[in-house]
């Protein structure tokens, strides 16, 4: 799907003669076998060992997430500061690594301190101030969909952890209302918000792109109109080969193609419950719950972008959109959900001989 969407592209704007064809695949494919070698290392080790690492890939996350503002390091697009690297070399997206990064912090902080994570310091306090510093950068640079994504993310994370919901609720109240502010002092997202309660009367501005999709959604009836002939691709629908991919399936390969990413999807999360929830180990638990969650609501907000159920925000398309370091993470994440999925066994207790005779305890969280 990916050459198949990007194959009419213009990959390089600024020299004379567009290059296209298969650029787009082969990068992908060069981040695909990275990524799964990453996977297969992650897949191999046992997932514990990470534990003692959280801090340090937490702190590196930070301080490549502040250098995407650097001259001569950092890289804007359309007025957003998300890359690092330099022109003509592959670009490295820092906020994909904090995801992992602030991740496997709070499943080894849960898990050291799953006894006292009900009090208001350990439970709210400390985790909050961590990751408020990593949703900070990233909020600023800006990617608010990320910011949501992540935030989401830590809360359901903490939640398992067994942090207080009367804790959690008024910094989530808080954290909203900013964002709320930010967003009615953000003219081009306000547009956005507009476009999508609005469709029709912005088909021509800022719900174009939404629109096209749903053109191409709809114009493949049950079975596509067959594999490289969308014609929503050639200039209707803008970000078709990283964004906007599923409209590019459901034109293409139509109805059926569509549900059948879904239904991926839905085992992917189903997988990565039942493997978080047989895990020996808060720490197990945690981090299942987390990839899982990640993957599953990264999918959700992507698709429900473009079929028009949400507001228009650029996310990629776990495993199919286009994006080395979004692959590379989605791959050692599967990684990781292998890894405890093979290390983390439950400890079933022996019955006891006789009355007085204690149990083994069960580190079941």
């Amino acid at each position: 799907m990916l050459y198949s969407s990007s194959m009419n592209m213009d990959v390089n704007k600024s020299t004379t003669g567009p290059e296209v064809g298969a650029h787009y695949l082969l990068s992908q494919l060069a981040w695909c076998f990275f990524g799964l070698i990453c996977g297969v290392i992650m897949a191999s080790i046992d997932y514990r060992r990470l534990k003692k690492f959280s801090p340090w890939l937490l702190g590196l996350s930070v301080f490549l997430l502040m250098l995407v503002f650097a001259p001569f390091i950092g890289i804007a697009k359309n007025g957003a500061h998300r890359w690092i690297g330099r022109p003509h070399l592959p670009h490295f997206q820092p906020s994909e690594m904090a995801k992992l990064a602030l991740i496997l912090f709070i499943a080894a902080y849960g898990d050291r301190y799953q006894r006292q994570m009900a009090g208001f310091k350990k439970g709210l306090v400390i985790p909050g101030a961590v990751i408020a510093v990593v949703l900070a950068l990233i909020f600023i640079e800006p990617d608010r969909g990320c910011t949501i994504l992540l935030a989401a993310v830590c809360g359901a994370m903490l939640i398992v952890a067994g942090a207080r919901l009367t804790f959690l609720i008024p910094p989530a109240v808080l954290a909203i209302g900013g964002l709320a502010i930010s967003f009615l002092h953000d003219p081009m997202r306000m547009r956005r918000i507009m476009a999508w309660i609005h469709p029709e009367q912005n088909k021509e501005g800022a719900g174009y792109q939404v629109y096209q999709a749903m053109i191409a959604l709809g114009s493949g009836g049950w079975f596509g109109l067959g594999l490289g002939n969308g014609r929503q691709k050639l200039g209707f629908v803008p970000e078709h080969h990283t964004d906007f991919i599923f409209s590019i399936i459901g034109e293409e390969l139509g109805l059926v193609a569509t549900m059948a990413v879904l239904l991926l999807f839905v085992v992917v999360i189903v997988c990565g419950a039942i493997i978080a929830r047989r895990s020996s180990d808060a720490f197990g638990l945690l981090l299942g719950t987390g990839l899982t969650f990640m993957i599953g609501l990264q999918a959700l907000i992507n698709i429900g972008v473009v079929t028009g159920m949400l507001p228009n925000k650029g996310m990629p398309l776990p495993f199919i959109s286009y994006g080395g370091s979004n692959l590379v993470l989605m791959l050692v994440s599967v990684g990781l959900l292998t890894s405890i999925s093979r290390f983390a066994i439950e400890i079933v207790p022996k019955k006891a001989s006789n009355p007085f005779e204690a149990e083994p305890e069960i580190a079941h969280a």
